[in-house]
């Protein structure tokens, strides 16, 4: 009786489990993983390729800051595929203007222009390159009556402010150096030159405001070229006012040149304050050695990879200028190695 009685038992038990796993409900399914997004388009790699640019690096193949620009759009041609060819000026604005008419001749798709004639001598020959349908840009000196007029069609530029950067270095000299109302400074540039000579106005007015008898010398056009020649004129100068305290060159050349300058008047680190303009592997030397002591960079490696960027974005895709202050900071004594390796390099 109990065994049947357990068997019972047992067959009940037996029929509820069945009941209940039959009655579970079957795991739901896992949803579906969501589609990508994706745009109208995709990456492409050298996406500018096809398009030919005349790019003017500004100044001597190889020389200071203007190989610092080239080194800049080589690595744009090599990134974007454009087809760049480049065209060396030594910094002589007639040169500029020559080799301009020659490109445009060529019917390049664009064409980036250092902007050292001024809008007086460019404006009519950009124009006519407009007119053919070439894309025209600026670096390092800006063109703003050109810029205003081809904005739309892709006229940019990348560079300085340049009378706020000449400003900007001076205040910065007058402050650092502890100089005062009456000391004497000289100033050597390029107030001759539309547009660029904007940056030494900066910095000769900001010494004037400061009260400082200013001394201007004039950047002649060896010495733009090749600013070792300009050591006779550094002397004599130096010879003739031995009371200067300060000397601004408004010119990278001739700031990577003021160790040679220096000693040539027989002079030690520090006895007459350097300040200018653009790194490079001798004015890096300079800072380190104290010969140089204040330097402004306007990062010339830029004022070459974003023109040509500049071209290939208005001839792919018809954007319009871009306006980029490459500004940069001070370099000095303080931060110099950081920067050193760079410059070594002819990026910074």
């Amino acid at each position: 009786m109990r065994r049947a009685t357990l068997l019972a038992v047992l067959l009940i038990l037996v029929v509820v489990v069945t009941s209940c796993v039959q009655a579970a409900p079957a795991p739901a399914a896992s949803p579906a993983a969501p589609a990508a997004q994706t745009g109208g388009t995709q990456p492409i790699a050298k996406w500018c390729s096809g398009v030919k640019i005349t790019f003017f690096p500004g100044g001597p193949a190889g020389g200071v800051f203007a190989n610092n620009v080239y080194n800049g759009a080589k690595q744009a041609e090599l990134d974007l595929g454009p087809t760049v060819n480049y065209v060396f000026s030594d910094w002589d604005v007639q040169k500029m203007i020559q080799q301009f008419k020659e490109a445009s001749a060529t019917k390049p798709d664009g064409i980036a222009i250092m902007g050292h004639p001024g809008d007086d001598s460019f404006d009519t020959l950009i124009d006519a390159a407009e007119k053919q349908g070439i894309i025209v840009t600026s670096q390092n000196t800006n063109l703003p009556k050109a810029q205003a007029a081809y904005a739309a069609n892709g006229f940019g530029y990348v560079g300085q402010d340049l009378y706020g950067a000449g400003k900007a270095l001076a205040n910065e000299a007058v402050k650092r150096f502890g100089l005062k109302a009456g000391d004497r400074a000289m100033v050597w540039g390029l107030l001759s030159q539309p547009g660029r000579g904007e940056r030494t106005r900066g910095a000769v007015e900001a010494l004037k405001a400061a009260g400082l008898t200013v001394d201007y010398n004039e950047i002649d056009s060896a010495t733009n070229a090749s600013p070792a020649a300009g050591t006779p004129t550094f002397t004599g100068y130096v010879s003739s006012h031995p009371d200067v305290k300060l000397v601004i060159t408004d010119h990278g050349g001739l700031t990577a040149t003021a160790e040679t300058y220096l000693k040539a008047a027989g002079k030690q680190p520090g006895q007459i304050h350097i300040a200018g303009f653009d790194l490079s592997p001798a004015t890096v030397t300079a800072i380190q050695g104290g010969w140089t002591e204040l330097v402004i960079d306007q990062q010339p490696y830029l004022q070459g990879y974003l023109p040509i960027l500049q071209l290939c974005l208005t001839k792919k895709y018809a954007f319009a200028g871009l306006n980029i202050d490459t500004g940069g900071g001070f370099a000095d004594k303080s931060n110099v190695d950081l920067l050193a390796p760079l410059a070594a390099k002819e990026i910074r």
